[in-house]
């Protein structure tokens, strides 16, 4: 004869509603354990990175900072200027098939341990609204209890707290983009003055607030799109949180068996209790699951109290819950790892080769001018100077071809031109005697050489050209 719990799921909806649609909150339990013990370890580290990254200054460039406005991307205090399109799909479609190499190995690790949804969530705002409501069970009796002083201020104390930590959260978001020193400083003015930025800034903290502080397990369960693919990546040989039913069954109490033919499960429902997205992992891998391990710690607690083997619920895959091995490297897994490498290899070599002085040449509407005596042409350009790196150059233009170096002058406003940063535009002028000219136009190679290094660090072919008789 089954027996009825409250905690027993209705198999054919979520548990986070009813049989109305209507949302139905939800209270976890808290749970100790050496997966809780490591995950707290690897939330906070994540933690101190994103508040502490922005702050540090190498070469007075933050350590990490995406200008887009000023198309200036800075890293480790290397800064990238206007990177070319090329750039950011090579590393963006990097980034993507690393998740997927990931997911197929590990399964949902990225959703469990380094979601910024699950570690602020589970490390700060649950944290707090504990400490406020207390426990899982005083937090729903307060939820149904009706007004009162008590469950006003209480609510009241924990969304102001909530909406301190939602805002220096999204100032810090915000600092990743224009600098955390100059955000500081720009918030010491009134809004009005940065209304774009103070905009912009609310509206992250009141995402953040209603996200973290709201709708939680429901952006996992319904807006993620993450557990919705990750069915496509995983296969048999995936990491995953799973109960071993071949050791766990049946469950004590579900079934007219008798005892010996008991499994190790004593259906408890603690697993289920401490889910922060509710469900059951006895029903075997789930959308909703985020792999965030609260249930083997549930699980192992209850297994050590009756002296019996942990790892009930445990990591593993679908092949060592058979009893067969499980690979660790099959054959998609390995297409995607190599297609992520061969995509870095890309990104490396096209950022080197970006890192070379680049020299485009626009030439303007009048192809050439004939001076008043006659005896010589004139060119004009736009010279369009790119690359990527803090490098600084003094560059001088010169002629390749000794015989032509006589011939032809170049002339540019400042010389030497500097060069501090990349995508930089100069007037260039080409002065020279018509008579090195065939046909009407001359191609010559034009280098630029820094005099601060004294080397060459650029060449580009142009073509001069002028009256054809």
């Amino acid at each position: 004869m089954k027996t009825k719990n409250v905690y027993e799921l209705d198999p054919e909806r979520l548990a986070t509603t009813d049989e109305h649609g209507h949302r139905v909150y939800l209270y976890p339990e808290d749970v100790q354990g050496k997966w809780k013990n490591r995950r707290t370890i690897f939330s906070w580290a994540l933690l101190f990175a994103y508040l502490v990254l922005p702050w540090i200054y190498i070469n007075q460039k933050p350590l990490l900072m995406i200008d887009i406005l000023k198309r200036e991307f800075t890293f480790f205090g290397s800064t990238l200027y206007g990177v070319e399109p090329i750039f950011f799909f090579l590393v963006l479609a990097a980034g993507l098939f690393f998740i997927a190499f990931t997911t197929s190995t590990l399964g949902r690790v990225w959703c469990g341990w380094a979601c910024p949804q699950t570690v602020f969530i589970q490390t700060i705002f649950s944290k707090v609204e504990s400490l406020i409501e207390g426990k899982s069970r005083k937090r729903r009796e307060l939820d149904l209890a009706g007004m009162s002083f008590q469950k006003v201020s209480k609510k009241i104390l924990k969304w102001i707290i909530f909406t301190i930590i939602s805002l220096h959260i999204a100032h810090t978001f915000i600092g990743y983009f224009i600098g955390p020193r100059e955000l500081f400083l720009i918030s010491l003015h009134s809004p009005l003055e940065n209304l774009g930025i103070f905009t912009t800034t609310m509206i992250a903290s009141a995402v953040i607030l209603l996200d973290f502080g709201w709708f939680r397990e429901q952006f996992c369960i319904i807006a993620c799109p993450y557990g919705r693919i990750q069915s496509v990546m995983m296969d048999e040989n995936s990491l995953v949180v799973a109960y071993d039913s071949r050791r766990g069954e049946f469950r004590r109490g579900t079934l007219d068996v008798p005892k010996e033919l008991e499994g190790d499960c004593i259906n408890c429902y603690h697993c289920v209790k401490v889910c922060p997205t509710g469900i059951d992992i006895r029903r075997g891998t789930q959308l909703e699951c985020i792999a965030c391990t609260a249930c083997i710690d549930a699980c192992d607690d209850i297994m050590t109290k009756l002296h019996k083997p942990t790892g009930l619920i445990r990591y593993t895959s679908e092949n060592q819950i058979n009893g067969l091995k499980r690979k660790l490297l099959s054959l998609r897994p390995a297409l995607y790892l190599l297609i992520f490498v061969s995509l870095v290899i890309g990104a490396g070599f096209f950022l080197k080769a970006s890192s070379r002085l680049q020299l485009v040449f626009l030439r303007s509407s009048i192809p050439f001018q004939i001076t008043q005596e006659g005896r010589q042409l004139t060119n004009h350009f736009t010279l369009k100077l790119s690359h990527q790196g803090g490098r600084e150059y003094a560059l001088v233009f010169e002629v390749a071809d000794p015989d032509l170096q006589k011939s032809i002058s170049v002339i540019t406003p400042i010389h030497p031109t500097l060069v501090k940063k990349a995508d930089k535009k100069i007037i260039l002028f080409f002065k020279f005697d018509p008579k090195i000219l065939i046909n009407g136009t001359r191609k010559i190679s034009l280098i630029a050489k820094d005099t601060l290094s004294g080397q060459i660090v650029s060449s580009k072919e142009v073509v001069l050209v002028g009256p054809t008789h």
